[in-house]
């Protein structure tokens, strides 16, 4: 799946975005300088503090009340003493942990400011076509089989509760009734529409009782109505599919879909898209759902915060994860220290060199136990070791409901007990006591099968990164930025090696390594025996890639050592209030708002940079390259613990 994340440097203020910030950035520099005095390298950056997220499966919308709770304890807490937030995350990983540790540009690093406010981090989605995703139109495409605008204002509220009740199967009841005030058949016809265009699966029929007209609303198809919207009520004409912009504010895009299917009450399944995007950003990108007319879409406009819908079309196809050509990036590093001259260069050797091709810190998770152990576990049949990863207690960042859970667990080794601590039960810790529960302890493999497959494999994968990483630092320390003979390049989707009369046809550009797995081949130098040695080191076969279980089986994958990023522009901006954004988004400039004024002598100076980069890619390490400093939440958070207070 194609991902663009930047949580791990995406650190989140523990106090609100606005008050105090001028005496914040003043206390910053300060504190900036004394870390430049006690860095030798005298490379740092400076972010914001936020606690890592719990990772969230998909929600399911018959369970709304829970969810609703789960919700509210997963939001509970997250702004805890920035002190003691430091203290814990003292046991999280630093860069080095997981390989890393090179850099391709010689430019002398600098400080900056990451996404302290996530409006300083803009992503626009590059489709397959290579066209920009932007949000610049929110008028409805016109179609005479849409219904009128009263569609949506003629059901009263309580109308509407008891007819997602009836919907979701929530009550017994099977049918509603609705009287019809001031009857004609023009407002019959209306209600009709209204029921059956905003809740899918019911059918309505109109009844005289005692002299009075209702609308009686009544499931079509059983159960199976909820997840087949009405097929006979769609137009021919009409593509199937609704495609749509999505631009969303500090959402990540399963949980904007699962906001979009409660207001549209609908199940998540039918909405699809290209990529899932990053959380604290502005994020710009295409999604397609599943006979919902644009109407319908655009109609959320209106009560939904930090959503905007528009750009709709109706087409045949749904859209594919993968098919896109990449992310286009608008980034802001507030209060740089670095000297124009460092920022040219740094800028310079992004556009023309690139950076090395790292799995970032967000792949190997954010607390003491990284997510690649587990995926080693797994790959070494080892099962106990698995169940005792994921379960037992870990200093660094946790909710409290997590820390009293694991202390259950190593007390009792009992899933019952360990769950009641539990109230969050979607969590993979949840989930796999639940699976213990269900299985019994003699059977971790059937338990850990209840996690959903997504979240299993992402610790194989996660290993698999972390075995990259590795590879490619030692192959860049050994060999530099240059093809040698017995690297690895791509003839069409085939890896071939180069072989020493070849070398001067290649550049460092064309190099890729090997994901390990049981369909690739390695280099024919140093570094394709640094693989055997890594994996013998972990009690794996290199030669034996294929697990008994099929779904953890790895095939491997090629992967670019060097990334030289698209489009790349940079400005240097001048600003006296952290407050005030630097440029202007596709929404600020739909409503009209100005450009922001910036002094041409502010207090602070900020760097706006865009590029584009492809799938898998993640821009964290570009901006790594640009300002030499360690983007593991560890690093940042000592840095900026002082200036926390």
């Amino acid at each position: 799946m194609e991902t663009v994340e930047m949580n791990s440097v995406s650190l989140k203020r523990p106090r609100s975005e606005d008050d105090v910030a001028n005496a914040d950035e003043i206390k910053r520099q300060k504190i900036l300088e004394k870390s430049k005095a006690g860095n030798d390298s005298g490379q740092s950056i400076e972010t914001v503090t936020e606690q890592p997220e719990d990772r969230k499966s998909e929600i399911i919308p018959n369970e709304e009340s829970e969810e609703q709770e789960e919700e509210e304890l997963e939001d509970s807490d997250e702004d805890g003493d920035p002190e003691s937030f430091a203290d814990m995350m003292k046991h999280g990983l630093t860069e080095s942990d997981v390989g890393i540790t090179k850099f391709v540009s010689s430019h002398k690093g600098f400080s900056g400011i990451l996404k302290e406010r996530y409006s300083d981090f803009v992503v626009h989605e590059i489709g397959k076509d290579g066209r920009v995703s932007h949000l610049d139109d929110f008028s409805v495409p016109v179609d005479d089989e849409d219904p009128s605008e009263e569609t949506f204002t003629v059901l009263s509220d309580e109308d509407k509760q008891r007819l997602e009740e009836l919907q979701l199967f929530k009550n017994k009841e099977t049918s509603v009734a609705i009287e019809v005030i001031e009857d004609t058949k023009e407002k019959r016809t209306i209600i009709h529409q209204a029921v059956k265009s905003l809740f899918p699966g019911l059918e309505t029929k109109t009844e005289d009782r005692d002299g009075k007209k209702y609308i009686i609303a009544y499931h079509a198809a059983g159960k199976k109505a909820l997840a087949n919207p009405r097929k006979h009520s769609w137009p021919k004409s009409r593509g199937s599919y609704c495609h749509f912009v999505l631009y969303k504010e500090n959402k990540d895009t399963m949980d904007a879909i699962n906001v979009l299917s409660k207001f549209l009450r609908v199940k998540p399944n039918i909405f699809s898209y290209m990529g899932t995007k990053d959380k604290r950003a502005i994020t710009v990108q295409e999604i397609a759902v599943l006979r919902i007319t644009a109407q319908r879409l655009a109609h959320l406009n209106k009560c939904l915060m930090n959503f905007k819908l528009g750009n709709f079309s109706y087409k045949n196809h749904p859209l594919k994860l993968g098919e896109l050509q990449g992310n286009h990036f608008t980034v802001v590093l507030r209060n740089i220290t670095g000297t124009d001259e460092q920022i040219e260069q740094a800028m310079h050797s992004l556009r023309e060199i690139g950076f090395i091709n790292y799995y970032g810190m967000q792949r190997f998770g954010t607390t003491a136990v990284p997510t690649y152990q587990i995926g080693r576990a797994i790959l070494q049949n080892n099962w106990n070791e698995v169940m005792d990863l994921i379960l037992k207690p870990r200093p660094g960042a946790e909710k409290g409901y997590l820390v009293k859970c694991r202390e259950e667990w190593a007390k009792t080794k009992d899933p019952a007990a360990a769950l009641k601590k539990l109230p969050v039960k979607r969590c993979v810790e949840g989930q796999l006591l639940r699976g213990l529960l269900k299985y019994g302890m003699k059977n971790i493999i059937s338990a850990f099968g209840i996690i959903p497959r997504n979240n299993r494999l992402m610790y194989i994968h996660s290993y698999q990164s972390y075995v990259w990483n590795n590879m490619v630092s030692k192959r860049i320390e050994e060999y530099g930025l240059r093809a040698v003979p017995g690297d690895l390049v791509l003839k069409g989707a085939t890896a071939v090696h180069i072989e020493e009369g070849d070398v001067d046809n290649y550049t460092i550009h064309d190099v890729v390594m090997p994901l390990p797995g049981f369909d690739v081949i390695y280099p024919k130098h140093k570094i394709g025996e640094a693989y055997k040695e890594m994996l013998v080191a972990d009690n794996l076969d290199i030669n034996n890639m294929r697990h008994k279980i099929r779904d953890y089986s790895l095939s491997g994958a090629y992967r670019k050592i060097i990334i030289r990023p698209q489009n790349v522009n940079w400005e240097v901006v001048a600003y006296d209030d952290p407050k005030i954004p630097l440029f202007t988004t596709d929404l600020d400039k739909l409503e009209g708002k100005p450009l922001p004024v910036l002094p041409t002598d502010g207090k602070f100076r900020a760097l706006k940079m865009e590029f584009s980069l492809p799938p898998s890619t993640y821009a964290t390490m570009a901006i790594r390259e640009v300002l030499k400093m360690d983007t593991s939440i560890k690093n940042q958070t000592q840095l900026n613990t002082t200036w926390l207070r």
